[in-house]
């Protein structure tokens, strides 16, 4: 059987140094900030959270109205470049995030690619086409437009 991955992948122009923007992504406590209310987002390990390699964060979250428990765990770890989040358990069959950081001019470019697999087969990526992808677009526009407020606009952001 062939494993099949979907893509979405984002990248934004921060106006800051790649350290403060790589340091504000690495604090675990940020992640409420960059989540829309809609889903409802709590982080349950206990706080502060240091990030390395192995790292597991468990969070409670609704999802198109149910709730849910999500574990993930960091996979790689490279302070100021890069970091991997894993999900463990959680909404999906898979679930990758990869969080890259570039430096252009005093500026950063922050880069993600998360590649996900929906459980239930069939069913799943017939929920992926009607409500799932759109869904995690909305989840990263609210993100966009959340680090455009907290670091200010960069300019040319792509998608």
């Amino acid at each position: 059987m062939e494993t099949r991955w979907n893509r979405l992948e984002r990248s934004q122009l921060i106006p800051r140094p790649r350290k403060e923007v790589f340091d504000f992504f690495a604090d675990a406590a940020n992640l409420e900030r960059l989540t829309p209310s809609f889903l409802r987002f709590r982080i349950l390990s206990p706080m502060p959270i240091a990030i390395t390699p192995g790292t597991r964060i468990d969070y409670a979250l609704r999802l198109f109205g149910l709730p849910f428990r999500w574990r993930t765990r960091i996979t790689e770890w490279r302070p100021g470049v890069a970091f991997v989040d894993e999900q463990e358990s959680g909404p999906f069959a898979y679930w990758r995030h990869t969080h890259r950081f570039e430096d252009l001019g005093g500026q950063t470019v922050m880069r993600d690619l998360v590649e996900y697999a929906e459980p239930w087969g069939t069913l799943g990526r017939v929920a992926d086409k009607l409500v799932v992808r759109r869904t995690l677009e909305r989840i990263f526009d609210f993100r966009r437009g959340a680090i455009g407020r907290i670091f200010g606009d960069g300019i040319g952001a792509g998608q």
